[in-house]
């Protein structure tokens, strides 16, 4: 079957590769869309492992429900990429994002188990959800990144009334953003290399304000226009510059969330975070009650993921998607692969 892999530094090829068959138990789904994940693009840069599949972020139907005896061929699915043991400290206390296994196997993150950028793939059976028929394909596919923001917002503990600061417009900076809203913050404002996604966040209602990260007078207006800082950053960049800025305009005694994810060594002035007894949380993923919570919220309409999603390609058009999501002038924030386009 048709499949998009890694090639080389920022290229792709199309190729075949096996289909999927129900291994100890797994469901094999066939993929209706795909999302492009943040992490997704660190790899393509690199362009390593060569022959990886990519597509964490996924909605289809059962072809095989393999061990899932609730499941019936053609459910409609979503599922965990994740890959934890299970019987570790971090799987029995829920949180399985943390387990040192979660991402050996993951789906579209190992070269063992190709994401979806295919046309079928094979899922954990312990992983697979069933959605409800009231979301749309679309939005199923924005259940893995929208969890990665809510994950990010529970850990900042946001309490009624506080300024909240994103580093990072992407799909996850976007999302963080929203949950603040929600959770009760009095103002959220986004910082931003690139001025359209900066006045996309605005224009969506997600934001208050964004400003420039580039202008080098950005920290002492933030610092003064928030009295000292703002009580929480949640970083979603992963940058040595990003990660700075971020404890550069937390008040002190408040709390940065590192979301962002960097395949490399990131330097940082830890003598800001020392002299203001910063607390920096780390987030990655989410746990499954959260992955449910967003699937939930959609399906009571609640949260509009829709209003992120800028387009939808095929497998031919996957190489542009990549480019345009990283020029650094376009506007788009979430592009999702249709398999069968």
């Amino acid at each position: 079957m048709k499949a998009v892999a890694i090639k080389d530094v920022k290229e792709f090829e199309i190729k075949e590769i096996e289909e999927p068959i129900s291994k100890d138990g797994s469901v094999v789904i066939k993929v209706s869309k795909t999302g492009i994940c943040g992490s997704d693009i660190h790899y393509w840069v690199a362009g390593e492992p060569a022959g990886l599949v990519m597509g964490h972020e996924f909605c289809g139907t059962v072809i095989d429900p393999g061990s899932r005896y609730d499941l019936n061929i053609g459910d409609r699915v979503t599922g965990l990429p994740i890959s934890p043991c299970g019987h570790c400290h971090a799987c029995l206390t829920g949180n399985p994002q943390y387990c040192r296994e979660t991402w050996s196997q993951a789906v579209g993150l190992s070269l063992d188990n190709p994401g979806g950028l295919t046309k079928k793939i094979s899922v954990r059976p312990d992983m697979v959800i069933k959605v409800p028929e009231n979301i749309t394909d679309d939005e199923v596919a924005m259940v893995e990144p929208t969890a990665v923001g809510l994950h990010a917002v529970h850990l900042a503990d946001i309490k009624i009334g506080d300024r909240v600061l994103v580093v990072g417009g992407g799909i996850i900076g976007l999302v963080s953003a929203m949950f603040a809203k929600m959770e009760g913050a009095s103002s959220v404002v986004i910082t931003e290399t690139n001025p359209a996604r900066g006045e996309k966040a605005v224009s969506l209602g997600v934001a208050d304000k964004w400003y420039d990260a580039k202008d080098t007078k950005m920290v002492p207006e933030l610092l003064e226009k928030t009295e000292g800082g703002f009580d929480v950053v949640i970083e979603c960049c992963g940058n040595s510059p990003a990660v700075s800025q971020a404890l550069s305009v937390v008040r002190p005694g408040g709390k940065v969330v590192l979301v962002g994810v960097s395949l490399g060594t990131v330097t940082i002035p830890s003598v800001i975070a020392v002299m203001s007894e910063l607390t920096l949380q780390g987030a990655i993923g989410y746990t499954k009650d959260e992955f449910q919570t967003c699937i939930d919220l959609m399906a009571s309409k609640r949260i509009n993921v829709l209003k992120f999603v800028d387009d939808i390609v095929s497998f031919e058009q996957v190489q542009k998607a990549y480019e345009r999501l990283t020029s650094g002038k376009d506007a788009a924030i979430k592009i999702l692969v249709d398999p069968n386009k």
